[in-house]
């Protein structure tokens, strides 16, 4: 049935398992902080743990597993490591799974309104 359209494509087996890997990365709250910041600009691995709230050791972690999976990069300057995000694609990425959180949020708020009025 789907081959009978002439717009449909899917993906490639390679093209599925990278991206579910690029998402399973992305689904934990300090590397999207971390991540974020990247998108902001080059940082070192304490700044990143003070803005994410998170200990350096557990950033570094963090951060190791980002950069196996392309989606960050480090510039060694001497002893220290500078990251940044590794390209547009990432900010895309995490700028849309926010955009979308940010419309559920609304949603849900939204509808509890509709059921739960509140009494002035």
């Amino acid at each position: 049935m789907h081959a009978s359209l002439p717009e449909f494509d899917m993906p490639t087996e390679e093209q599925v398992h990278l991206a579910a890997e690029s998402f399973r990365l992305l689904a934990d709250p300090t590397r999207i902080k971390v991540l974020w910041a990247l998108l902001q600009g080059e940082s070192s691995v304490a700044c990143l743990a003070e803005l994410a709230g998170a200990a350096p050791t557990a950033v570094s972690q963090h951060l190791a597993k980002l950069r196996l999976a392309g989606l960050v990069k480090g510039r060694r300057e001497g002893t220290f490591v500078y990251y940044s995000a590794a390209d547009d694609h990432v900010r895309g990425l995490l700028a849309q799974a926010l955009h979308h959180a940010d419309h559920v949020d609304r949603d849900i708020q939204q509808g509890e309104h509709a059921h739960h009025p509140r009494s002035s």
